[in-house]
């Protein structure tokens, strides 16, 4: 089977795609065979050596997929092959094939494609978790979500609607937020230039929004810090803009707010039945029609460093996938 491997640190142009062999699975294991690959933004700070966790080397990138059963090791329940599913293997998806535990499985209906299915678990999971256990949004309530053009920000604008939130979508230019406002937020805003607290303010009333969805980091967060409502919860999501700031202790008293992280895979570990518990309600939603995961770019599995320089170039839109296989 093909996988793209990462050997050495460093940019996309490090990676390689070769030839490698087929999987077996052990007691415990599934094998998928893959048709589609979700990229991620982790997914590019770890081929750098950035990431929180790091695993070891030769290694293939890549947290989700969408695919096909193609043999299921001894001890497993529940799964056979054949099934169409998503899976969320913790490394290795960039390849044709990708090992998983049952945990990291969940059958797909049959009016979802693969890339879709690539596309739907993490950023809908993590946005849910962040409104719902993290920030405890309630109906009324200003939302502002900045980055919301990428992944993570789309998925928080369509659940924050969903939820009753007021909804302030908020990207870097006219162009992500043309993109943006066909998840039907409240209000956009360009902070293009480098402006966002003020124009916060405008759009608040002075009060400053009651949760602050932030994935950038950087000097966007340090302008939050001071344009968050009295009681508001600032959620830390990420920091695609590169670099992590430092949280003002004497705003959050003044203005009796929270600064509270996000951090996906640390929840699914210490609480799997609200994880659990979440997924089956974005589930649910998707049936329902209430959920619509938008993949806007699609590379094949041989551009990969043109994917990857998506994220480099800031210039992501909705989900980015590779086309492993042909449906």
């Amino acid at each position: 089977m093909k996988a793209l491997l990462c050997k050495s640190y460093g940019p996309p142009e490090n990676l390689s795609l070769e030839e490698v062999a087929d999987l077996e699975p052990l007691p415990g294991e599934v094998i998928v065979d893959v048709y589609a690959a979700s990229l991620n933004f982790p997914d590019t700070l770890q081929i750098q050596g950035k990431y929180q966790f790091q695993p070891p080397m030769p290694f293939s990138p890549g947290s989700e997929v969408g695919g096909v059963i193609s043999a299921v090791g001894n001890e497993v329940k529940g799964f056979a092959v054949g099934d169409r599913v998503m899976a969320t293997p913790s490394i290795g998806g960039m390849a044709e094939q990708v090992k998983v535990q049952p945990s990291g499985l969940r059958k797909i209906p049959d009016s979802m494609d693969f890339k879709t299915a690539a596309g739907f678990a993490m950023v809908y999971t993590t946005s849910y978790h962040a409104l719902k256990q993290r920030a405890n949004i309630q109906p009324g309530e200003t939302l502002l979500v900045l980055g919301a053009s990428g992944g993570v920000g789309m998925a928080a604008v369509e659940l924050g609607k969903l939820m009753g939130a007021r909804v302030i979508a908020a990207a870097s230019s006219d162009e992500k937020l043309e993109f943006v406002n066909q998840a039907g937020p409240d209000e956009l805003l360009n902070y293009g230039d480098g402006e966002l607290k003020e124009k916060v303010k405008a759009l608040t009333d002075g009060k400053g929004a009651d949760v602050i969805y932030d994935p950038v980091g950087g000097d966007l967060f340090d302008q939050a810090t001071r344009c968050i409502n009295w009681n508001g919860r600032l959620l830390v999501v990420g920091f695609t803009s590169g670099r992590i700031p430092s949280y003002p202790a004497n705003l959050a008293l003044l203005k009796g707010s929270a600064m509270m992280g996000v951090f996906l895979g640390r929840f699914r570990k210490e609480e799997p039945e609200a994880y659990e518990q979440n997924f089956r309600e974005l589930f649910d939603m998707y049936t329902a029609g209430k959920i619509k995961p938008i993949v806007t770019k699609s590379f094949a599995f041989e551009d990969y460093v043109a994917a990857f320089n998506v994220f480099r170039e800031r210039k992501v839109m909705g989900k980015v996938t590779f086309e492993i296989r042909s449906e």
